[in-house]
This record gives C-alpha cells, structure tokens and sequence, in this order.
C-alpha cells in the first residue's frame, strides 16, 4: 500500500478517476480494489490434505487477494482454493490494518466480501437511480482488477497453465510474479494486451460473505447520500 501521504492522494485521485462515468462522478477515498483468483496447481503434493486446496470450479489452487492499481499492492497467497474470499480477508493483514485505522480510505470489491466500512461493495438489489449510479460507478472501479488479472495471464502464461512445483515453492513464485509485475511498471511501464474477457470465466458465481457488519451499509448509504446530494 501507498506509505506517504501524497502517494495515498494520488493513489485515491487515480481510483476516482476510473469510476468517471457520463456524469463525471468517482468515489473518494478509494485505496485500492481487492478481488480473488486462483492459480492451479499441478501434480503438487499435499501430505494427505488435497481437498482443502481444491476450490468451486474443481481443480486444486491457491488463493490470492490483491489490490491492484495495475501494479499489486497486497497479496495473500498462502490460503487452499477451498476458503472463501471473505475469510481470506478478515484474517489478513490489510484487514488489521484497516480495522486499526493505520489505514483510513475505503477498499472496493465484489459480492463476494462483506460490505464494511472500509469494503464497499455493489448493492444486491438496487432501486433507486443514486443506488443504481453508484453500482455502475462501484463496477468501473473495480475493473482494474480484472484488467490486471488479464494482464497477469498474458505476463506469466505458468500462472494459467499450472504449477508444477512443491507447495511452498509455489506460494513464492505467485509472490514473486506480483514483484516483478510491480518492477516492470515502475522501470518499462510496458503492458501486454489484457485478457479481461477470458479471465471473467474463473469466477462467475460469487459466493455471498460468511460474515457481515451491519455498520458496513450505513456507512455505504452515507458514502451514497454525500456521492449525491452533498
């Protein structure tokens, strides 16, 4: 995550400016955006604990969770296939940070993690024409992730077809591929095309949270109310 205080401006200015829409509104405050994925993992051993690695769509993997600005500014790549994005999140560090205001800006993500006043997610069932402008808003935000994700496949073709090496090696690997991401950016700032659209396949249905704050929706119906009406 961003350490100094122009570099968290310039981070949020950044996210705001990808919610821009026909109305030109973003959301504020915006750290980063924070998604999900899984890297299969091939012929790897697991000493007698396979099925805890095995995730919805039936194939054994690793879970990271990311914050991307097209560069990763938080990855969790130790957690089985079989655990859901929200719990990933709550025993992250990110989470601790944010729940012990080290960090004060907001995080944006998908249905699948609960909606928290520092986790806004889309709203279910939206009604009113604020609700759905703020979904749409929420949505083009949250792209970068999967724009990265695509970037990711055409970066590091092994990430998509599999790996093949000892569990502890792999979670260094997934680490490393984030790090040489960055350093590419930060050096070249070259990108191959993304693979948005195909990456869209990994995670079509989104599980609801295993857990909930309702402090979490008065806090997004407030963000609504000053997005609006301030």
């Amino acid at each position: 995550m961003p350490q100094t205080q122009e570099d968290i401006l310039e981070n949020q200015r950044l996210f705001k400016n990808l919610g821009f829409g026909k109305g030109a509104i973003g959301i504020a405050g915006v750290d980063g955006a924070i998604d999900c994925t899984h890297i299969r993992l091939v012929h790897t051993r697991f000493q007698n604990v396979d099925e805890i690695y095995r995730n919805r769509k039936g194939y054994f993997s690793l879970n990271t969770v990311i914050g991307p600005r097209m560069e990763f500014l938080d990855i969790v790549p130790e957690w089985p296939g079989s655990a859901h994005d929200s719990r990933i999140f709550q025993n992250s560090r990110i989470y601790t940070r944010y729940l012990e205001h080290q960090l004060n800006g907001i995080l944006i993500d998908d249905a699948g993690y609960p909606c928290l006043p520092s986790l806004m997610t889309p709203i279910n069932n939206p009604v009113t024409n604020e609700e759905i402008t703020y979904n749409n808003i929420q949505s083009r935000t949250r792209n970068i992730v999967k724009r990265t994700y695509g970037v990711r496949k055409r970066r590091f073709p092994c990430l998509s077809r599999g790996l093949t090496t000892k569990l502890l090696c792999s979670t260094t690997i997934v680490v490393a591929y984030a790090v040489l991401h960055n350093m590419s950016l930060r050096f070249n700032g070259n990108l191959p095309d993304d693979d948005s659209d195909e990456e869209q396949d990994e995670d079509v249905h989104v599980l609801e949270p295993n857990w909930q704050s309702a402090d979490g929706f008065a806090f997004r119906e407030a963000l609504i109310e000053r997005m609006f009406n301030a």
